[in-house]
């Protein structure tokens, strides 16, 4: 499902317009992005949690030449789903 499928789903069940229904993701998908931006977690109960995970630096290798490099800390966001969604995708 692409984001755009989901509009679309959105707007039918909710019924209301492709602009509205493309509001509404977007207002949500940003307030996911700023809560990961300032480093807080997203619960959505009985779908799961968005959280910032980091990353510990680590060795690795430059593919090209083969020299050993180190690669930075980081931090990804994660995702754990929560038991219900678990359950239904099983």
């Amino acid at each position: 499902m692409t984001k755009k499928d989901l509009i679309e789903v959105v707007a039918k069940k909710a019924n209301l317009t492709n602009k509205a229904a493309r509001d509404s993701v977007q207002a949500f998908l940003n307030s996911i992005r700023d809560s990961l931006k300032r480093g807080e977690k997203v619960v959505i109960t009985g779908f799961g949690t968005f959280s910032v995970r980091k990353r510990a630096a680590r060795p690795g290798r430059n593919p090209k030449t083969g020299a050993k490099i180190t690669i930075a800390a980081r931090k990804a966001p994660g995702f754990t789903p929560g038991k219900t969604l678990k359950k239904v995708v099983r």
